[in-house]
C-alpha cells in the first residue's frame, strides 16, 4: 500500500539522524528516487493507528511494503557495522502471507532476531517511533557484539 498517512515536514531534525540519512539512501538504492526529496521518500514508514486498520491482511504482500522492510533492516545493519567495524549481514525470510522473521548477523554471532507478524501494516506512529526502534535495534546489537566479540569477529 502506497498511502501516505502523515505529513513530514522538511524541517523536522528527525531527517538529519544518521538512522533517516541511510533510510533515505536504501529507499533510493531500490527506487528510482533521485529527485524525491527525504520526506516524500520516508512517508509511507509513517501509518496512523486508523491507516493500518484499513489495510487488508488477506492477499499477498505487495512489493512497496516488501522493500520498505528490508530497508529498515539494512539501515540496521549499516549502522551496526558503522559503529563496530565489522560486516552486519541482514537475513529477510516472509512469506507472502506476511509472516517471517529477519536475523542480523555478524560473522557467527546473530545480533538481532526479530519475528515479523502481519508485515502488510508494516510502518510506524512517526519517523520518531521509527528511529527509536531503530535505535533500541542497535543498541541491543552492540550490546550482544561486545559480550561475544570473538563470535562478531568470525
Amino acid at each position: 500500500m502506497n498511502a501516505v498517512a502523515l505529513d513530514i515536514v522538511a524541517e523536522d531534525p528527525i531527517l538529519e539522524s544518521s538512522f533517516c540519512k541511510e533510510m533515505v539512501r536504501q529507499m533510493r538504492v531500490v527506487n528510482a528516487y533521485d529527485t524525491w526529496p527525504a520526506t516524500r521518500i520516508l512517508a509511507p514508514f509513517a501509518l496512523t493507528p486508523e491507516k493500518k486498520r484499513e489495510i487488508p491482511l488477506l492477499g499477498n504482500l505487495d512489493a512497496p511494503t516488501l522493500t520498505r522492510i528490508t530497508a529498515f533492516y539494512t539501515a540496521i545493519a549499516v549502522l551496526i557495522e558503522q559503529e563496530c567495524g565489522l560486516m552486519a549481514t541482514p537475513v529477510l525470510n516472509l512469506t507472502q502471507e506476511g509472516f517471517g522473521r529477519v536475523l542480523i548477523t555478524v560473522g557467527k554471532l546473530v545480533v538481532m532476531d526479530r519475528t515479523l507478524r502481519d508485515a502488510h501494516r508494516f510502518g510506524f506512529p512517526s519517523l520518531s517511533k521509527m528511529k527509536d526502534e531503530a535505535d533500541k535495534l542497535l543498541s541491543v546489537a552492540l550490546e550482544i557484539i561486545g559480550v561475544h566479540p570473538k563470535a562478531a569477529g568470525l
